[in-house]
């Protein structure tokens, strides 16, 4: 494919990479990778499939398949993501202990790819805030949070500076910040067409004021993991200098595998890791660790004497007890008709983020509570730490599985009266109530695949379509 790149790039880019430019500039003539990463919790890993290099759960495809065909992917068995975001694993695994309980923020979490990956590489002692700024962002990443099933994940929806005020909060917090998206332009030719001088300027002012604007909610100690998908220095290195200027920080260098091709760059002492196109098999991306060095402590968390996490009462817990592995580990909270399974350890640093910020979701929706009988929802049924036994399950075939996302009726016939746990190749998808000789769909109308199966259904077709765990 041809791909026509504004003047001034193209200069940069000379400038910035010299004879390698014209490789670079091949590769972005070339298709994008396509890559998924694996949810370990829910299958296995695809031992066919060719790994992403610096991830454990990263696989490369040879073409880019229907997902919205394939059933794992509603149930959170794995999700697409861009192979070079996956460097953030490394991030993670080299500045900072993964076995002790922390505190994490993903500051820009939507869609949901870095904000999955960081609660399968988190303790389950650990607590995540996957934030979006864009109400209707933060809906789209509060659906993949609950689909990927990790319990101790809550979804906000603030501007940075909200988030500023949690004094000493956070052991590390991740900033993907928005960018003139330079790395995407051979995926999104949109933004080719909005790159501008002017905007690489603006995005990089607006860069400063969201580190600055979340710096406090950082622990001395606490560590930043910076990232971009673009390939200026005004955007990456110049920001580190600048903050390194303006707060007291020290660089986290990274070990890299030489094989993976990766740019490591040094300036003024900070030192940050570049994916090129030409030399990674994946898009333009950028990733830097600092730790913060001096700062203001959290002060001591105290339970508010209006509190906004509400126990249930003793009848409601019964209700759904036995609904979760582990159930010691959970408080039972009640929110209007709707329970709510939170981390126990974390219910005062919870009381603070439920004061201060917009919560769109928190935990783990058990029920919604009517008559003394408990209703399950979606986000129990595609959760991690749901009961094996809690309920039957019916195990289906692709084209029942396709017609239960289409929220068609559906046949079970095996199944007794009552609430059944509809599954595809043993992950869970959602809720269908037998009533006799009917079954009613419950899974959630703004979920399903909204796309025609006419296509899809036809037998020759159902033998091609890409399946995760088929592979």
């Amino acid at each position: 494919m041809s791909i026509q790149l504004p003047l001034s790039f193209q200069v940069r880019m000379q400038t910035q990479l010299e004879e390698d430019y014209t490789a670079f500039k091949e590769a972005l003539a070339s298709a994008s990778p396509i890559s998924i990463r694996v949810n370990a919790n829910k299958t296995s890993l695809l031992t066919s499939l060719t790994p992403v290099p610096w991830t454990e759960t990263g696989f490369y495809l040879s073409e880019r398949p229907s997902f919205t065909l394939d059933p794992m992917f509603h149930g959170g068995a794995y999700y697409v993501q861009e192979a070079s975001s996956m460097f953030l694993e490394q991030a993670l695994k080299q500045s900072v202990d993964l076995e002790e309980s922390l505190a994490v923020l993903d500051l820009c979490g939507a869609p949901g790819g870095k904000s999955t990956h960081i609660a399968s590489l988190l303790s389950e002692g650990s607590l995540l805030v996957a934030n979006e700024v864009i109400k209707p962002r933060a809906n789209i990443l509060a659906e993949n949070i609950q689909k990927w099933g990790s319990g101790n994940v809550v979804v906000t929806n603030n501007d940075p500076s909200h988030i500023g005020v949690l004094t000493g909060f956070f052991d590390v917090m991740v900033v993907d910040a928005p960018c003139s998206g330079e790395g995407m332009f051979r995926k999104d030719p949109d933004a080719i067409q909005e790159w501008s001088e002017a905007n690489v300027k603006l995005c990089s002012e607006r860069q400063r004021r969201i580190l600055m604007d979340v710096w406090d909610a950082l622990k001395p100690g606490g560590v930043l993991i910076y990232s971009t998908c673009t390939y200026n220095s005004e955007e990456n290195e110049e920001n580190l200098v600048w903050l390194s200027n303006q707060q007291d920080v020290e660089t986290v260098p990274l070990a890299l595998q030489p094989e993976w091709n990766i740019t490591e760059t040094q300036e003024q002492g900070m030192r940050g890791y570049r994916f090129y196109p030409h030399k990674t098999q994946g898009e333009g991306f950028f990733l830097a660790v600092v730790r913060k060095t001096e700062g203001d402590e959290a002060g001591n968390y105290r339970k508010s004497k209006r509190p906004y996490l509400v126990s249930a009462s003793k009848q409601e817990k019964v209700l759904v007890q036995d609904w979760l592995s582990e159930s010691s580990d959970w408080e039972i909270v009640k929110h209007k008709e709707t329970l709510r399974a939170l981390p126990k350890a974390w219910m005062l640093e919870l009381e603070q983020l439920y004061e201060n910020l917009r919560v769109v979701y928190g935990g783990i929706e058990l029920a919604e509570v009517m008559k003394n009988n408990a209703k399950p929802l979606p986000a129990l049924a595609l959760s991690q730490h749901l009961s094996a036994d809690a309920f039957p399950r019916a195990e289906v075939d692709l084209a029942t599985a396709l017609k239960f996302l289409h929220r068609e009726d559906v046949v079970l016939e095996d199944s007794a009266n009552g609430w059944v746990l509809v599954q595809f190749n043993g992950v869970p998808l959602g809720w269908g109530k037998k009533l006799q000789n009917r079954v009613n769909n419950h899974y959630p109308k703004e979920w399903r695949i909204r796309m025609s199966l006419d296509e899809a259904l036809k037998p020759e077709n159902l033998e091609k379509q890409f399946v995760l765990g088929n592979q």
